[in-house]
């Protein structure tokens, strides 16, 4: 199936989809706001209602929620905010390996009840074709609450999303995917929110310095830098400030990954 073919059948179930009123959970992110793009497009027609709801987590960085309320005003979208400790209630304080769907799952009940509240019956999120195909055990819990997936169920991969994203002009339609802060920790560290501020603050100077991809991992006072292969010359010509930085945050020791930014890192010994 080709770009375009793709396109026609997104449009389909969009369109389908906004025959009733929708509840999207909405991050910010490039996903989901294409989304919101295209059920607020459908929905001039159909005269139903979209509610973007953004879970506000710890486990975020704060900046996903201002850009979150920058896009739904935008598009001119009733935009909900819902707060949530995930470390508590969704009970992953150890970062075990099932994190992502306890988690998921956690977020996900909360939007049906809202749901319920809204008495809408249709729930959608931003899952795209590449989730499925790496390890991503929070879309057990989507399926499991029956949650939509227009995207992956139309076959879009992220460089396809990020390209229809652009083609509407959506702001947001190169913006690096920002997935939760835990995934920077090993499974069965103990997590806690000074920990997560401390990772938060050390990618956000990378992004303030120019860089694109960043993760920094965290492996007890160690800080392994993931950043993309042909970003790498310019971080060693920076070397000594960026080892300034991140001493300064609290990393004792500064390491390179010389394989470069990959999603998923550390997923490496989990199999699918």
């Amino acid at each position: 199936m080709n770009y375009e073919e793709k396109k026609e059948k997104i449009y389909k179930k969009i369109e389908d989809l906004s025959q009733n009123d929708v509840v999207l959970a909405f991050s910010g992110g490039v996903d989901s706001s294409l989304l919101l793009k295209l059920f607020s497009e459908a929905m001039k027609k159909t005269g139903k209602k979209i509610y973007a709801v953004t879970i506000h987590t710890k486990i975020h960085p704060m900046k996903d929620l201002e850009i979150s309320k920058k896009v739904a005003k935008e598009m001119g979208a009733e935009h909900i905010v819902i707060g949530i400790d995930e470390l508590k209630e969704a009970g992953i304080e150890d970062n075990p390996i099932d994190r992502c769907y306890l988690c998921k799952k956690s977020i996900f009940e909360k939007l049906k009840k809202l749901a319920l509240d809204l008495d809408v019956k249709i729930i959608v999120e931003g899952t795209n074709e590449d989730d499925l195909h790496v390890y991503r055990p929070g879309i057990k819990a989507i399926k499991e609450l029956g949650i939509k997936s227009p995207l992956a169920d139309s076959n879009f991969t992220k460089e396809e999303v990020r390209k229809l994203a652009k083609e509407y002009g959506i702001s947001v339609s190169n913006r690096p995917s920002t997935p939760c802060m835990a995934t920077r920790f090993p499974y069965g560290t103990k997590l806690d929110y000074e920990k997560i501020r401390k990772v938060e603050d050390a990618e956000k100077w990378f992004r303030d310095n120019g860089f694109y991809n960043i993760r920094i991992r965290v492996h007890d006072n160690i800080a392994r830098i993931e950043i993309d292969k042909n970003e790498m010359t310019l971080l060693l010509e920076r070397k000594e400030e960026v080892i300034k930085n991140l001493k300064k945050i609290g990393y004792d020791y500064i390491t390179l990954d010389l394989e470069g930014f990959r999603s998923g890192s550390m997923d490496i010994n989990i199999k699918k």
